[in-house]
């Protein structure tokens, strides 16, 4: 048995580029999908998902909105001008990898370019540059949110098949680029997105098409053609090159030990496990074409389709947990919660955040559990983290104890599984550092050990300071784990 974390554990943490670097159309950078979504104040709104909800009408509005103001994704957190700074404490903290995103608009501005912004790949060779300074290992999501604006305007998104091809020349480009830089890449960042939220994930955008669903599964059916093309090319550009899936895993509990409710649970982690079926093991799972056909879904494909995500899967399974789900065939008998992207039944037995997120650590260990007894392939925890309000003391001080807290108790889960048996290649938190929040454009819900002098209207100094919870985690990390008091 496993005794305590392996020898080489991967220890860091997270972010995205659209929530961080800011400069939006700095240095030939065009606008991306993420670019579009303004700041709300909650009390301006009663609803998440209408929240994020992207239409024609709000996207011709942001076309037209030429500055930051109001669209916090558009100047982040200066991570663009601050990066040396910020990898520098990273490498105080002993990240051993760093998981970061490239903006796929800052290297093809409109996503059909004939040539890359040759800007655009300078940003990033000074980024990886600097991180081997500190002996941190990037590990790159090639598309996290920010698919270049033009191909939603010009081809609808991802529901149009030629966004294939323009994705594969950019995934070619900045792995041919940083073939000697970057080992560890993921093609898709939480992939089960475009299903869930289809602009956020697949620029899809609703008001558009006739049956979202419809588009919404096209466009991931694209995503995942893509991806076996990028695993294909990756490994002829660099054999050492380690691939990696993605998926936001929203694990379903019975709400009560009903066979009904049971058999709700085991639909409902199915549809979430459909994505990481296809690009580990290489097919559609067979209950898909019961599910297409009984919501009128027809997916175009074309002849190879099936051989391509046959013969190219992935190396590794990467994943984000921050919570459990409750299904039941009931739903009206019992209070609803809800995090990012999704709502659900109410767990009794778990405390809710301020955001609505239920805290189950013991699920974490159970989902690397079922997810290495299914595919026999390495696991890496990539997004984990607490969203909270922090306060600034008077000395300067942030005493975050609920997020060691939290941190705390998922490692513990994650050792667990190790001595269970599962092999984990590492733990990124999310986020490394404050950054502007993916679904609700707030700053002050904040994720990072690392704080930003900066409110949810962009005002502030941008100063960096260490919250109580970089100590914690820096002393876990020097630890290989063994250390979480």
């Amino acid at each position: 048995m496993q005794q305590g974390f392996p020898e080489g554990f991967l220890w860091g943490g997270a972010i995205a580029a659209n929530q961080a670097e800011g400069a939006f159309d700095a240095d030939g950078k065009g606008l991306s999908t993420a670019d579009m979504v303004p700041y709300f104040k909650k009390k301006d709104y009663t609803n998440l998902k209408e929240l994020m909800h992207v239409t024609s009408g709000s996207i011709e509005r942001a076309m037209r909105h030429n500055s930051a103001e109001g669209y916090p994704k558009r100047y982040g957190i200066d991570f663009y001008h601050r990066f040396k700074e910020d990898i520098a404490l990273f490498g105080e903290l002993g990240f051993k990898v760093f998981r970061m995103s490239i903006n796929w608009a800052r290297i093809f501005p409109n996503g059909d370019d004939a040539e890359p912004n040759e800007k655009g790949l300078q940003f990033y060779d000074a980024m990886f540059d600097e991180m081997r300074k500190f002996n941190i290992e990037p590990l790159v999501t090639l598309s996290h949110y920010e698919m270049p604006m033009s191909l939603v305007l010009k081809y609808g998104g991802w529901k149009n098949r030629k966004v294939i091809s323009f994705y594969e020349k950019y995934a070619k480009t900045v792995m041919t680029r940083y073939r000697d830089k970057v080992k560890y890449w993921l093609t898709f960042n939480e992939i089960n997105t475009t299903v869930i939220e289809p602009f956020t994930g697949g620029g899809v955008v609703e008001d558009t098409v006739e049956n979202i669903r419809e588009a919404s599964y096209q466009a991931l059916h694209h995503q995942f053609v893509a991806s076996s093309l990028a695993t294909r090319n990756a490994r002829k550009i660099n054999p050492g090159f380690r691939i990696g899936c993605m998926l936001a895993r929203m694990i379903h509990y019975p709400a009560t030990s009903s066979p009904e409710d049971v058999l709700q649970a085991q639909i409902d982690n199915q549809l979430n496990l459909m994505h990481t079926d296809v690009q580990a093991r290489g097919s559609y799972p067979p209950f898909m074409k019961r599910y297409f056909a009984e919501n009128n879904i027809q997916l175009a494909t074309e002849p190879g389709d099936a051989e391509l995500l046959r013969e190219h899967t992935v190396d590794f399974i990467s994943f984000s947990y921050y919570t459990s789900l409750i299904s039941t065939v009931n739903p009206e008998q019992y209070g609803v919660t809800g995090g990012n992207l999704f709502s659900t039944v109410k767990n009794p037995n778990l405390e809710i955040t301020e955001w609505g997120w239920q805290l189950d650590p013991v699920g974490l260990r159970i989902v690397l559990k079922e997810l290495y007894d299914r595919y026999r392939l390495p696991l890496f925890v990539v997004e984990n983290g607490l969203g909270a309000k922090d306060k600034v003391e008077e000395d300067g001080s942030i005493i975050d104890d609920y997020r060691i807290d939290y941190l705390r108790k998922h490692i513990t889960q994650v050792r667990e599984a190790v001595a269970d048996g599962v092999e984990v290649m590492g733990y990124t938190s999310w986020g490394a550092i404050d950054i502007i929040s993916a679904s609700t454009s707030e700053m002050s819900k904040r994720y990072g050990v690392i704080y930003v002098d900066q409110d949810d209207e962009g005002n502030g100094t941008l100063a960096r300071m260490k919250k109580k919870s970089f100590y914690w985690y820096k002393k876990v990390i020097a630890s290989n784990g063994s250390d979480l008091e």
